[in-house]
């Protein structure tokens, strides 16, 4: 009897392929061989001795998740020989570094990035190939970092890539966050959060450095000491102790050696185990110490509703400024004794205000614990440290109550007391003698029940230069939100507008366009995005609009796929691609963008031939847990979502997708196939944005106000290829001095009246009639501070327009091609180079 061949399942195709990788590699079969050679058969060898010696598998019994560590730490083999070599060069120079504080890095998946930046795409993929395994499949098996959140964690993680890609000496500093920020799901339309637990199984790219721990003091008492001479000093008493353990992050420069890294500090109890309380039965207690101090490291942004979350706050932040100048202090010492060479070889960037009591510890440290006079010290300070600004909203710079302050931090209170009587005694009353009320404008104390310190104004005092990240921006951090300080310091404030790496925001995730721009004006562009002007000879060119269109098409094919899995959603990849993925806030607009949505939804009911072209809107958001009005917005838009899709009657020319658990690769899935690029905050509350700048490189049109970096954009794009509306900076002031209220375009627009009225009735929740009434409240009764109503009108208008251009294929295709070839100033590399130049006077180092 003959038996009847059994079907090779995909894990036993790739054992099968394996297993002939390993025959064809002899070498693998006797002792470990560490070979970090850069073809694809020492990179196969690589990946299968890790599997082996590494995860202790072989290649049967391997899963896809083994395949994808082993392979990880091949690539992080080769990249560690730069690593070293890097390390090895900066320290023989004693070079001057700068040290990037920032409470976020929105760091994404590392293994694609790394591979694109370390020059190694095209051995591994033919090395996985030969053990069958796909690069991209293997991709998915890693969990997004869970560093981060916004706009503010992404730029860092940008400026850490062309930081080492332009070689410039930099350490980033942040928190290992145990859990992140949140897991995002939706039940019946409403944000339900959970832990993040992307570091359950470990994280493959880690490097722990105990030798390194750095001992955290919180709470206590000051009390003052008086030596034998009668002379009194004070001494931070009775405090509870914390360690903070740093973990390494290499990251890989793009096109060079340099290999920076970022150094997290993680939480640990300074005792983990009390045995006697545990012998005597108390097997909880015997633990409480160490729950209670690595709770500083658990989650990013602890929900600060409460006095308690509000500690952990200032406790977490804290701890990371501390435990880092600890380590730069010590890295400095290797190689220097006087003080004198510090600020010469030291450059703190603070990232926004979340590292400002940076001017508070170094201080301490330095007078406290090193005797420097103040003078000499607030010297050093003020050279060492600069500030970046990344708001105008007035509620969102951090202020910490007093009584606060004194019960965590005791001795940094009184350094900031003393900060800011010199300030206002020497600078304040020299520029304004006598002027009382400009002392109480400019103080780091704000007065009232209880008093605040203003972190943003201790960041200002305390720093040489303070930028802002957008032309916009710092025009209005001058003459608006800092403008007293700016008439103090006028020199001290400059611009570095925003920018993004074009590595992971073309090349790794979408390598199909990146290779045609490849092909028509070389690679040089990966380095010097400028470079993409030269496209703009192709952009009337039919075949490139061919070809260009194509890859967005396919594009849209993928996201369409991704959508039926995570959502159910059955979406036309013909249709307009239309996507807002940002942080969920009001002045960001979601609302406005869902008021649209259902003029359309309204217009097509009244007419199911409206002429339309068919349109898939597209939303990523979280909204923080304690925001409740943004929670509201998202159950908003999902449950008018979930009454379109079904809606037959509109014969799918409208479908409505809020995509879950909102993170950077799933923006690396969005942002290729985006047609429209959703930038519509109110004038002037956006920073920057740097999502803007993303869809644009990757050819999708902006609709937006000007506001933040989408001025900049208008003025490369040209006003032709981009579409603008609403009020302006100035027209927002002059309509909130006149005396805005939405009720005046409420009733003034029939359209607004019936969508507004609409969205709050029961018609989308008639299991629960007023469900969706506090987003229509916050519209009319709350005053819509942001303008919604006002904009309306013109972003219905700019929609229709953009509508027109899009049914007009040569026109669009001419237009999103010019979006792309235009938008080259907006590299972080650019970005870095002005603060390296401009800044912190930063040399570069490359590796001979």
């Amino acid at each position: 009897m003959t038996q009847k061949p059994t079907k090779k399942t995909g894990s036993t195709k790739r054992a099968s392929a394996a297993k002939s990788a390993v025959n064809a590699a002899p070498e693998v079969q006797t002792d470990y061989n560490f070979n970090v050679g850069q073809t694809a058969e020492d990179f196969k060898v690589s990946v299968l001795n890790h599997l082996k010696y590494s995860l202790g598998r072989d290649t049967v019994t391997a899963t896809k998740r083994d395949w994808w560590i082993a392979t990880c730490r091949a690539v992080h083999d080769r990249i560690m020989e730069r690593f070293i070599d890097t390390m090895g060069e900066h320290n023989r120079k004693n070079v001057r570094r700068v040290y990037y504080l920032s409470l976020e890095y929105l760091m994404g998946r590392m293994l694609n990035n790394n591979i694109y930046n370390a020059g190694l795409e095209e051995i591994a993929a033919e090395a996985l190939r030969d053990l069958g395994l796909n690069l991209e499949e293997l991709c998915q098996q890693e969990e997004d970092m869970g560093l981060g959140n916004g706009g503010l964690g992404r730029l860092a993680a940008c400026f850490l890539d062309s930081l080492a890609t332009l070689d410039y000496p930099a350490v980033g500093y942040g928190i290992y966050y145990e859990f992140g920020l949140f897991s995002q799901k939706f039940e019946n339309g409403r944000q339900v959060e959970s832990p993040d637990v992307w570091r359950k199984f470990g994280c493959p790219w880690e490097i722990v450095r105990p030798e390194y721990t750095m001992k955290v003091k919180l709470y206590g008492r000051v009390e003052m000491h008086f030596d034998e001479c009668g002379n009194a000093s004070p001494r931070w008493v009775d405090t509870h102790e914390v360690l903070g353990l740093p973990n390494d992050i290499p990251i890989a420069g793009f096109g060079t050696r340099t290999v920076n890294f970022l150094r997290l500090w993680e939480a640990r109890a300074s005792q983990d185990f009390d045995l006697n309380t545990f012998n005597d039965g108390g097997y909880v207690d015997a633990v409480r110490n160490k729950a209670i101090a690595e709770t500083i490291s658990k989650v990013l942004y602890p929900n600060d509703s409460s006095e308690s979350g509000k500690e952990l706050r200032l406790a977490q932040q804290y701890f990371f400024v501390c435990c880092s100048i600890q380590d730069i202090i010590r890295r400095w010492r290797k190689h220097n004794k006087d003080w004198k060479t510090f600020a010469k070889l030291v450059s703190v960037q603070l990232n926004d205000t979340h590292p400002a009591i940076t001017v508070a510890e170094l201080m301490r440290v330095l007078v406290d614990e090193e005797g420097l006079d103040w003078d000499h010290a607030w010297s050093i300070t003020r050279q060492v440290c600069s500030y970046t600004n990344h708001t105008l909203l007035p509620e969102a710079l951090e202020k910490w109550s007093v009584p606060l302050f004194e019960k965590v931090l005791p001795r940094h209170l009184q350094i900031i007391y003393e900060i800011n009587r010199r300030f206002l005694e020497d600078e304040v009353e020299s520029k304004w003698p006598g002027c009382n009320e400009m002392k109480s404008r400019l103080s780091l104390i704000e007065e009232g029940s209880p008093k605040m310190i203003r972190m943003a104004y201790l960041s200002v005092v305390g720093s040489h230069t303070v930028n802002g990240v957008a032309a916009l921006h710092t025009k209005l951090l001058k003459s608006y939100l800092m403008r007293d300080f700016n008439e103090l310091y006028p020199q001290k404030f400059v611009n570095r507008t925003n920018g993004i790496t074009p590595r992971r925001w073309l090349l790794a995730c979408n390598p199909d366009l990146a290779d045609l721009i490849s092909s028509k004006i070389g690679t040089g562009w990966k380095k010097d995005l400028p470079q993409l002007k030269q496209l703009e000879k192709f952009a009337k060119d039919a075949q490139f609009q061919k070809k260009f269109m194509s890859i967005k098409h396919t594009n849209k094919r993928i996201l369409a796929h991704l959508i039926r899995q995570e959502c159910g959603i059955e979406v036309s990849d013909d249709a307009i691609f239309d996507v807002q993925i940002k942080r969920l806030h009001e002045y960001k607009r979601q609302h406005l963008n869902l008021l649209h949505i259902l003029y359309l939804y309204r217009q097509l009911l009244r007419n199911p031939d409206y002429d339309m072209h068919p349109r898939v809107f597209v939303f990523g958001a979280k909204a923080a847990p304690g925001y409740t009005l943004a929670k509201h917005i998202i159950h908003a838009i999902n449950r008018v979502a979930m009454k379109i899709n079904s809606d037959t009657r509109i014969k799918n020319k409208l479908k409505v997708v809020f995509l879950p658990n909102y993170r950077v690769s799933l923006a690396e899935k969005i942002i290729p196939a985006a047609d429209v690029s959703e930038q519509i905050s109110t004038a002037g509350k956006e920073a920057s944005g740097t999502g803007n700048m993303k869809f644009a490189l990757n050819g999708a049109a902006t609709i937006g106000t000007l506001d933040g970096a989408n001025v900049e954009i208008l003025e490369e794009v040209g006003d032709e290829n981009i579409f603008i509306f609403g009020l302006t900076v100035d027209e927002v002031e002059a309509l909130r001095e006149r005396g805005y209220n939405p009720y005046d375009y409420y009733f003034a627009n029939e359209e607004l009246r019936h969508v507004v009225d609409w969205l709050g009735s029961n018609y989308f929740t008639p299991e629960d009639p007023h469900a969706l009434n506090p987003v229509r409240h916050s519209l009319l009764d709350g005053g819509d501070p942001y303008f919604v109503l006002a904009d309306f009108d013109a972003y219905v208008k700019a929609q229709a327009a953009l509508d027109k251009v899009y049914r007009d294929k040569s026109r669009w295709a001419e237009l999103v091609i010019l979006n792309t070839a235009r938008v080259g100033k907006f590299s972080s590399d650019r970005t870095i180079k002005e603060y390296a130049e401009g800044i912190w006077h930063l040399p570069a180092v490359s590796l001979e």
